[in-house]
């Protein structure tokens, strides 16, 4: 059975899945019990016990409706349970990225005015009680993890905060607010993760969430059967809506990873279904294959590029809706034996689709999967659009694009010169042959959100005089399916004035195993340049091979420059002249969350990066390249 009975409101989702599954022992969550090592399932009836109880304790401690209830905690079950306790209370959820310091975390509390604080560990109690003195309006912060110093009035532990809800007698009011739970009543303020400026709190009401909810299970069948490896920060609407929301809908089951540094351990235990995630993952899974590959010698190097080819072949055949031919599937169960079997069995061998948001994914990486058997469905949208505003058809996947515009919200491309309309489309009668060509997406619909929470002025620049949200991406329609190209912020204006986008340029440079990452440089300048964070076992593997050693700055080997030099005139061999990469400069430190130069979604903090590696782009423009 898919998704459930029709909902509008996270609450009446609740609701509806707490009677369907009363009494089944179906299995709603699932974690890793750290002591015995062993997967847990966490029933229906053991989730309900706990939402109820934890929203009968915000209840006694004041928590009206529309008052902000903050979580700050990596994903793990307490984490929905939080949140389905605001939303049936009529509360709204604030999430708060556990990678935050606690400077920012005190700025969203106090933005937020949250009356209440939820947080996991001693690391994250400890911000949440740090910014008591300057956020009076928090009442109380809730502690997964013992706090220091004890217990007080303002600060309890999560069972403690249980066992007071069950006391407290709140039942028939925590279930009155329930079902008194309106579609505009605010569900939730998504912080943006701030590539530029300060984060902005993206107001989402119940309408917003549910109706993207629904639009996914009308594109993506999600079954009772289904479970998700669930990673992504639950503080973004990406993982909130497809690996939260959704699934929970569906009735399949959510089971938390023990962190993000353990997925690829995690995945072939707890076997998932359905995977989702950014396109990092899927770049590292297909270099780690490219590279088994490349070192295991001539002979499997030749057999793995005939499995790709093979498999490239079949996924050709099965887009233009035809079954292949006997030989070729035979040829591709042996290319799967021999190959891609070994790929299944680290995604722990019961992937129906996996789903990939939050930036581009490559297409060489796309196109691989889809050559392995393992369907990567691409989708598109913004925390301000709940988030999904278009995606892949399951059945007419194509590789590039991110699909076509998701139902009850209509998504239009308009000329960045001019401002006319190029061509729309709505998103339950699309013309399939629309093509259009590039400039700016905008979007409208039901899961838009209404404006930024407390910023009225930054409310009115993303919206135009017909109500068009203005996504700030570049696009085009091609035969119906959307192709995003880059964010406008992004675009390079050379010294000459040419407008470059960096993405395509980067994502060529990407598809390399000897890339890492790559920031392509050139705003004002004569020509583009790129920071390129090198694969660190594939660079070893070529200074092996080629008899020299890489030194901690790898600018100071000669041969290490000289490599990615090449490969950058290599993939620019067929770009425009105002598009290639005319010089590089090697970063030994990866660009990562830990080191402020990736937002919590992993997207690249542009203007910091160039700032910090400032020595080395301006070495690029003062040595002839």
């Amino acid at each position: 059975m898919s998704a459930a009975v029709p909902f509008d409101t996270a609450a009446a989702m609740f609701l509806g899945l707490e009677a369907r599954y009363a009494g089944t022992g179906k299995a709603a969550l699932g974690r890793l019990d750290r002591e015995t090592k062993t997967w847990v399932d966490i029933s229906w009836d053991a989730l309900a016990a706990d939402v109820r109880a934890l929203a009968g304790f915000l209840v006694a401690r004041g928590v009206q409706p529309g008052d902000r209830v903050a979580v700050l905690s990596e994903n793990r079950p307490e984490w929905p349970t939080a949140d389905l306790a605001a939303q049936i209370i009529g509360a709204v959820n604030v999430g708060i990225y556990p990678t935050l310091p606690a400077p920012q975390v005190a700025a969203i509390l106090r933005d937020s005015g949250a009356v209440a604080v939820v947080a996991s560990t001693a690391i994250q109690v400890r911000k949440a009680v740090a910014s008591l003195a300057e956020c009076p309006e928090v009442r109380v912060v809730v502690a997964m993890s013992a706090p220091k110093g004890g217990e007080t009035e303002r600060v309890v532990t999560w069972q403690t905060a249980l066992a007071e809800g069950r006391a407290a007698g709140r039942g028939a009011e925590v279930q009155a607010r329930a079902e008194t739970v309106t579609p505009g009543d605010l569900s939730a303020l998504i912080y943006t993760s701030g590539t530029t400026g300060e984060p902005k709190g993206v107001r989402m009401t119940h309408r917003n969430l549910t109706a993207n909810v629904l639009a996914v299970h009308e594109r993506i069948a999600v079954a009772e059967t289904d479970s998700v490896l669930s990673f992504l920060p639950l503080s973004h609407a990406f993982e909130r809506t497809t690996g939260y929301m959704t699934l929970l809908s569906g009735g399949g089951q959510i089971v938390y990873a023990e962190s993000t540094d353990t997925v690829a351990r995690d995945l072939p235990e707890v076997r998932p279904t359905i995977l989702v995630s950014v396109p990092r993952l899927f770049e590292k899974i297909h270099a780690a294959v490219v590279k088994a590959a490349s070192e295991g010698g001539p002979v499997k190097q030749r057999v793995f590029d005939w499995a790709v080819g093979v498999g490239t072949a079949v996924a050709a055949e099965r887009r233009a809706g035809r079954e292949p031919g006997v030989l070729l599937r035979a040829q591709h169960a042996v290319a799967t034996r021999l190959v891609f079997q070994t790929l299944h069995d680290k995604m722990g061998g019961r992937i129906r689709f996996a789903v990939s948001g939050g930036a581009a994914l490559p297409a060489s990486v796309g196109t691989f999967f889809e050559a392995a058997g393992v369907k990567v469905i691409e989708g598109y949208g913004l925390s301000e659009t709940a988030p999904v505003l278009a995606a892949n058809p399951y059945d007419a996947p194509r590789v590039g694009t991110v699909g076509h515009v998701f139902p009850d919200v209509t998504v239009a491309i308009r000329d960045l010169h001019s401002g006319r309309i190029l061509g729309e489309i709505e998103g339950r009668s699309y013309p399939s042959g629309l093509t259009t060509g590039a400039g700016e997406i905008l979007a409208r619909g039901a899961s838009v959100m209404e404006g930024y929470w407390n910023k009225p002025e930054a409310t009115a620049e993303v919206f135009d005089a017909q109500g068009w949200f203005r996504t700030g991406d570049v696009g085009r329609f091609e035969d119906g399916y959307l192709r995003i190209t880059d964010r406008i912020k992004h675009m390079i204006v050379t010294k000459g004035g040419k407008n470059v986008y960096p993405g395509p340029i980067e994502e060529r440079l990407s598809a390399s195993p000897l890339v890492d990452q790559v920031l392509v440089v050139g705003e004002a300048r004569e020509f583009l340049t790129a920071l390129i964070v090198p694969d660190v076992d594939a660079l070893a593997a070529a200074a092996a091979a080629g008899g020299w050693t890489v030194p901690a700055d790898p600018n100071d080997a000669p041969e290490a420059v000289a490599l990615f030099t090449a490969l950058a005139r290599e993939q620019a061999r067929e770009a425009a002249s105002h598009e290639k990469v005319r010089d590089v400069r090697l970063v030994a430190e990866p660009f990562s969350v830990d080191n402020g130069l990736l937002t919590p979604t992993m997207k690249p903090r542009r203007a910091l990066i160039e700032g910090r590696y400032a020595g080395l782009v301006d070495d690029m423009y003062t040595v002839e390249a």
